[in-house]
């Protein structure tokens, strides 16, 4: 997802698609260990993911104050 695409929804949308993210993350962490993950590359999108999620909610609050 882009940053852009993140801008445009809201704070509470955007906590829950950052936890969705978390879970998924780590379900493919739990894959890769048993050796069942095919695509590593995910996990690297999903931890860009959640940082560029974490970086448009801190600039979201730092917006309000």
């Amino acid at each position: 997802m882009k940053a852009k695409e993140l801008r445009a929804l809201s704070a509470n949308e955007i906590k829950n698609k950052l936890a969705d993210t978390r879970e998924e993350l780590m379900k493919l962490r739990f894959q890769q260990v048993t050796g069942q993950l095919t695509d590593t590359s995910r996990l690297r999108a999903l931890r860009r993911d959640i940082a560029r999620m974490e970086t448009v909610l801190a600039e979201m609050q730092k917006a309000t104050e």
